[in-house]
């Protein structure tokens, strides 16, 4: 088992969702994100998603643009990330890695997942790589035993559904609406229902679902957590530092905001 799969059965087996946040790599340089990464952890966060920042993030709200400008504007590399990448698996949490798919071909395929997986990352959500089109990276993800995340979406038809929940390995990626990144004043009610026809395309392999886009808060938390294997939360966590006067600050707003959302993961009725 990857450590990703081993987090998720952990949370499975206490009767919970898993809490995964996401936070870019450099902001607002490298070693900053790395504390606001083991604050996040020692908040209560099981999962982290360290964000390769990009240029042109399509799925992204203005928050987590606004973040990744940021780190790209500090110098921020693949390499960088790869070493938050291994900075965050050293906290204990499973360390992902969410990237647009042009970084990892300019990178080269084969080059990064063996060096993610040197970093200790367990695997890669990648938002705009569809399966049909993932041959090389499905190839390069097997070889260095990595879990690859894809996405689903509340348009993703049954047929669409199976073919991305067979590709995946580790969870598949609900996106619970039509729309990017970003908190909302409550769930998107087509998160639900998504979920379940994701159970359908996955009841012979029990993969893992977990749902992000909106989620701002421990009530929201708790209720996705009642019927999703894991919570997304990224926004909140990149505004809070942006806000932050200072580092010491903002690491502390981190901390306590993963501690309410891990309270309404706990809390949340299975």
């Amino acid at each position: 088992m990857t450590a990703l799969q081993r987090k998720l059965a952990e949370a499975r087996a206490e009767g919970r969702a898993a809490l995964v946040g996401y936070y870019p790599a450099g902001l607002p340089d490298v070693d900053s994100s790395v504390r606001v990464i083991e604050a996040m952890v020692a908040g209560g966060c099981d999962v982290i998603e360290v964000g390769l920042p990009y240029s042109d993030p399509t799925m992204d709200g203005p928050v987590i643009q606004q973040a990744s400008d940021a780190a790209l504007a500090a110098g921020t590399t693949p390499k960088d990330v790869l070493a938050v990448v291994r900075a965050t698996a050293e906290t204990g949490a499973a360390a992902l890695v969410m990237s647009y798919w042009n970084p990892i071909e300019q990178y080269g395929v084969d080059a990064f997942a063996a060096d993610m997986a040197a970093a200790g990352g367990a695997g890669v959500i990648t938002p705009d790589l569809i399966p049909e089109e993932a041959g090389p990276w499905i190839r390069a993800s097997d070889a260095s035993g990595l879990d690859r995340i894809f996405l689903v979406a509340p348009s993703s038809t049954d047929q669409r559904l199976k073919l991305t929940c067979d590709a995946s390995r580790g969870f598949v990626y609900a996106a619970s609406l039509m729309g990017v990144t970003g908190t909302r004043d409550k769930v998107a009610a087509t998160a639900r229902k998504l979920v379940q026809r994701v159970r359908g395309a996955t009841r012979d392999s029990g993969l893992p679902v977990c749902v992000g886009l909106g989620i701002s808060n421990g009530a929201q938390a708790a209720e996705v957590a009642s019927y999703a294997d894991g919570v997304i939360v990224g926004s909140g966590f990149c505004r809070r530092v942006l806000d932050a006067p200072d580092l010491d600050t903002a690491c502390a707003q981190v901390r306590d905001f993963a501690a309410e959302l891990a309270e309404g993961v706990r809390s949340a009725a299975r």
